[in-house]
């Protein structure tokens, strides 16, 4: 009996969802815990596996929305699965199914779908099958394509010779700038290409349309309902990184070899973070009706940019944890992020938010809340500036820091204390050792 794929449960409030891509074609062959499609949410993108080998059958089409145990696509699991692990043909049944497949397929994929008759597979073939035959994950299709690079150059490590995204940026490592250059100088379309549906002609006034994207318009909306519904209010202070930069690069290799994972500033601002909010647990609370919510835990949100949009997974009881416990689980939620495996409960129950612009370059910026938390603070570029240490004036590793508050719940005294409370931490890093 063929076994279905359906649409998981990805949320107590998630009702349906968007088929968005099918990493596999009609008629090919899927192995167990092998992703076959990706679905988005307003919140999350997900990819599902097989739960069976076998030949894929597809139901529903990329691009629709479908409920929560929509049956999308089957898998047959009674045909095909002698004939790809030994590449020999099992029966005349199997042969004439296999023939049928061919007929629905294109000329140009059968080569994809089919095992020939004619020449069985190496053990090698198994393992490693022929570069074109190789499925590619959506990132390394794209980065291969951006970087206009042929995908037989490079050796694939993931699983059954799966070629990574890490792969793909080892082997660009490897090329020289000059190579690099001419590969990523692409011809200009031929006038008989097809264009990109909502692309117009070219010209100086073309443009492209594109529908947003369920995550997108989710940011979108929860981004208005933050200036709409709550009294925001910014404060900014600036914080001297010397201290905190000299304790990090004495500290940082042994840091990584202990721990398997480098030590970032992150770590640093999330434990300053928790000792400010102990101080000024307002900001650390949140408005329900006409009551005020005081949490006496700290599940600090940490913004991660992904190719959907910015997204907030939660680092919960952030107080218990050490440095490497912090910088662990932002690297696994980076992870999570790239591959698709971030859920809802990793960005649910936030008590407050940090937000670092400063890997874009940003010098400075006003966050918005991550409603219905009270706080958010953004970290900035660090730059060299002169300024005034005992009255000398010298070059020191500056950043500026902007606390976003809602002013219902927050006093400008509790969010000017709190913003302070973080220099004096990050410029003096011994009293987050102290706790004073």
């Amino acid at each position: 009996m063929p076994v279905e794929i359906k649409i998981p449960e990805v949320g107590e409030s998630i009702r349906e969802v968007i088929l968005a891509e099918w990493y596999k074609k009609e008629g090919d062959y899927v192995k167990t815990d092998e992703t076959v499609l990706v679905i988005e949410t307003d919140k999350v993108t997900l990819e599902i596996p097989a739960e069976a080998g076998g030949i894929l059958h597809i139901l529903i089409q990329e691009g629709e929305t479908v409920p929560i145990g929509q049956v999308v696509g089957t898998i047959d699991t009674d045909t095909g699965t002698l004939e790809k692990e030994t590449g020999e043909q099992s029966s005349p049944a199997a042969k004439g199914q296999k023939d049928a497949i061919a007929e629905d397929v294109p000329q140009t994929q059968q080569k994809v779908t089919i095992v020939t008759e004619e020449k069985p597979q190496t053990p090698s073939e198994k393992i490693h099958p022929p570069f074109e035959e190789r499925p590619l994950l959506p990132s390394v299709r794209r980065l291969v394509a951006e970087k206009g690079i042929k995908i037989e150059n490079i050796r694939g490590t993931g699983p059954n010779g799966l070629i990574t995204r890490g792969d793909v940026i080892l082997y660009l490592e490897s090329l020289s700038p000059e190579i690099l250059k001419k590969n990523q100088a692409k011809p200009e379309p031929a006038a008989s290409e097809k264009k990109e549906p909502g692309q117009q002609p070219h010209g100086e006034e073309s443009i492209t349309r594109k529908a947003m994207t369920p995550i997108r318009k989710r940011i979108a909306a929860h981004l208005l309902a933050a200036k709409q519904n709550t009294a925001m209010l910014t404060t900014f202070n600036e914080i001297d990184m010397c201290q905190v930069t000299d304790l990090r690069n004495a500290f940082k290799d042994t840091f990584e070899k202990k721990n398997k994972v480098r030590l970032g500033f992150m770590s640093f601002f999330i434990k300053a973070v928790v000792s400010a909010l102990k101080e000024c647990p307002e900001i650390n609370a949140k408005i329900v009706g006409d009551d005020i919510i005081y949490h006496h835990y700290f599940h600090i949100g940490v913004a991660i940019g992904g190719e959907k949009g910015l997204v907030v997974p939660v680092i919960r009881h952030a107080d218990q944890k050490s440095f490497a416990d912090l910088e662990s689980e932002i690297i696994e939620f980076v992870k999570k992020i790239k591959t698709n495996r971030l859920t809802l409960a990793d960005m649910e129950g936030g008590t407050f938010s940090i937000t670092n612009g400063g890997v874009y370059g940003s010098l400075l910026s006003t966050p918005i809340l991550n409603m219905p938390q009270s706080g958010i603070l953004g970290m900035h570029k660090v730059e060299k500036r002169p300024v005034v240490v005992n009255d000398d004036i010298v070059i020191r590793p500056m950043m500026y820091v902007a606390l976003s508050y809602d002013h219902r719940i927050v006093d400008g005294q509790s969010a000017v204390v709190f913003l302070r409370r973080i220099k004096e931490f990050i410029e003096n890093p011994a009293r987050i050792m102290m706790e004073i």
